[in-house]
């Protein structure tokens, strides 16, 4: 029973993670959760004298982790629709500090900067490095290696970065992430930028609806187990009160 329960609150944590993949499916930019399954075994039992633990080892997702691959470029027509092709985010300002994004959905502001729906600034930066502005009355133009041009003039260059290990990114919610203050980014390498496109997510919705389908079909067999045993479990106290 031990066994399947741990069965269960495993599946329980796939389920959510692959409800919130498929509700997500449709953002720009998202990326999908996975999981990767260990076995944990007691302390108490590791040190015991038996070595048959197969009753002490439960399931376990050990080490969720976010899948970065690319999704697909969508073509959208929007001026301020932008997509990355190739490593690397989007630098967004945020107000507890840098957020990273691949969701190029941004909308030109009254202030000139392009900015998220939750009103984050994309990082725009002259040469020197000091933010740079749009004039929001006049179109402009975003060539592949992320330089903003208005009116035959270089605005700005905005800003991807990257990091060595991908693994100090923590999601910020919705398709932001955020890494710790000791870990530094640099800039991407070998990217371009599809100004009128957006990256879809990179969730397999058939695949995850298969996979769904077949998790809530384990949870209901190890429930099922569960049941049975307490059954039982039940049935041989109830055996034992009789022969007493």
């Amino acid at each position: 029973m031990i066994a399947a329960s741990g069965g269960m609150r495993s599946r329980m944590e796939s389920l959510d993670m692959l409800a919130n993949n498929i509700a997500n499916s449709g953002v720009a930019g998202f990326k999908a959760d996975r999981e990767f399954y260990n076995l944990y075994v007691s302390e108490q039992a590791a040190s015991g004298p038996d070595p048959a633990l197969a009753g002490s080892m439960l399931p376990v997702i050990e080490r969720p982790w976010t899948d970065l691959s690319q999704g697909a470029l969508v073509a959208t027509g929007s001026p301020s629709d932008l997509a990355i092709s190739g490593r690397g985010f989007f630098v967004v300002d945020s107000p507890s500090g840098p957020l990273y994004t691949r969701n190029g959905n941004f909308h030109l502001g009254k202030s000139g900067q392009l900015e998220t729906e939750q009103g984050y600034t994309l990082r725009l930066r002259r040469p020197d490095g000091s933010p740079a502005a749009l004039d929001p009355s006049l179109p402009f133009e975003v060539a592949n290696d992320g330089v903003v041009r208005q009116g035959g003039q270089d605005v700005g260059k905005i800003e991807i970065a990257d990091f060595d290990d991908s693994a100090n990114l923590k999601k910020a919610g919705s398709t932001y992430f955020k890494v710790d203050a000791s870990v530094l980014a640099r800039a991407a390498a070998n990217v371009e930028i599809k100004q009128g496109s957006l990256e879809s997510a990179n969730v397999p919705v058939a695949e995850s609806a298969v996979r769904l389908v077949s998790v809530m079909r384990q949870f209901e067999m190890l429930q099922r187990a569960m049941s049975l045993g307490a059954d039982m479990n039940r049935r041989a106290v109830e055996e034992v009160a009789k022969v007493s």
